[in-house]
């Protein structure tokens, strides 16, 4: 790809600098960087529409550039970060710094990187005859469970003309992305009976009937491994399933009377995770939640759903795709981690692929960075889509 002008380069690198600088860990509100954006929106006369949470303390942005009677294409991308409380970093995290060709801080490569670029992208769109719309869409609450951009797929699904394109900027090295694991997170309460563990036998222990559950759930995942289903464009070809935390017990010398864990299952968009997760809850509560029910009616399993989104599918034989082959012609492969084009696909029905600048790689770690020759290839990708736009 040809250099990106300069002026265009340095509004992305300026406009990154202050995103990086709202300190939007998920925990904490994302207020401050939406009304940024929405008043530097506001400059060049385009009008955002926010969707807020149920605290009013979070919110989505969406703006629209060019015609609104014909379906555009969807540029997203998250505004929160984890967190960046590693002692290792040697510059603030929270404060853009350039080094060797680099721009380090939190969320520089996941994802603010993309977002700059295209906010860098505004002033030459608004002054494009657009024949098709760019819909700018910044969202909350990726980072814990995709929980945040629902309300504004919805939306977008809604309208007479929503997009026939979204382009997820998560951090792929502007390589395309084709699909996307989908995740179901649950977390698992195990009550027993207590009391001293000399007289074990006449307690329920839930530590003990946790393990034998857990042993069922990595039994289930071989099955997977060794049977599939299989799609070998992804890195792990087959779905996973994994005990990721646990907890219980309150002393050496008693009977443990409550133990928690938490699982989950990453699925290949084909496979259908609720069906497995409600035969293995099944076969659970048929099988152990019984045999402690027999002993002490009190006691048992409770399940609790922590988040879910769904997988993402393959596009590219999609007409809207044509737009991003000509200029991407490599489709680069099919990606375990989440993102929102699952979310875009499965509930707004919008077609979706993941490509934006920057690596996976620098992702949730110190010292996250994303080099400038990112933002230039970005740059490059996002002018060109808009030559599309104009020539559509």
């Amino acid at each position: 790809m040809s250099k990106p002008n300069m002026s265009r380069l340095h509004n992305a690198i300026d406009l990154l600098g202050k995103l990086v600088a709202f300190d939007t860990t998920s925990k904490n509100s994302n207020l401050g960087l939406i009304h940024f954006v929405r008043d530097y929106l506001a400059q060049y006369g385009i009008e955002s529409t926010l969707f807020h949470d149920e605290t009013g303390e979070k919110a989505n942005l969406l703006a629209t550039i060019g015609p609104k009677d014909v379906p555009g294409i969807a540029l997203s991308g998250h505004t929160d970060v984890v967190p960046a409380l590693e002692k290792s970093w040697i510059s603030p995290a929270f404060e853009l710094t350039e080094r060797d060709g680099k721009l380090f801080g939190r969320g520089s490569a996941d994802m603010k990187g993309f977002s700059a670029c295209a906010l860098a992208m505004v002033p030459e769109l608004v002054k494009r005859d657009l024949a098709i719309p760019f819909h700018l869409c910044l969202s909350y609450d990726e980072e814990v469970g995709c929980l945040g951009v629902g309300s504004m797929v919805d939306h977008l699904a809604a309208l007479k003309t929503p997009p026939r394109l979204a382009v997820i900027g998560e951090p792929t090295e502007m390589k395309v992305i084709n699909g996307q694991k989908g995740k179901f997170s649950m977390r698992v309460s195990v009550t027993g009976t207590a009391g001293h563990s000399s007289f074990a036998p006449r307690h329920v222990n839930a530590i003990e009937y946790a393990a034998r559950a857990i042993a069922m759930i990595s039994d289930l995942a071989r099955e997977f491994e060794e049977n599939g289903p299989f799609d070998n464009d992804f890195t792990v070809p087959h779905s996973t399933m994994l005990t990721t935390t646990i907890g219980g017990g309150t002393a050496t010398n008693v009977t443990p009377d409550f133990c928690e864990f938490t699982f989950e299952i990453r699925h290949l968009p084909e496979h259908d995770a609720k069906a497995v997760l409600d035969g293995i809850k099944e076969k659970i509560i048929s099988t152990l939640d019984a045999e402690m029910k027999a002993k002490e009616a009190e006691t048992g399993f409770e399940w609790e759903e922590i988040f879910s989104y769904p997988g993402m599918g393959d596009c590219t034989d999609a007409e809207a795709f044509a737009l991003v082959r000509n200029i991407i012609p490599e489709v680069s492969g099919k990606v375990s981690y989440g993102s929102e084009g699952g979310i875009f696909e499965k509930q707004g029905n919008i077609p979706s692929i993941i490509c934006g600048p920057g690596s996976i790689k620098q992702a949730h770690k110190a010292n996250e960075f994303i080099e400038i020759s990112q933002i230039e290839e970005c740059l490059e990708f996002l002018e060109k889509l808009s030559d599309q736009a104009v020539a559509a």
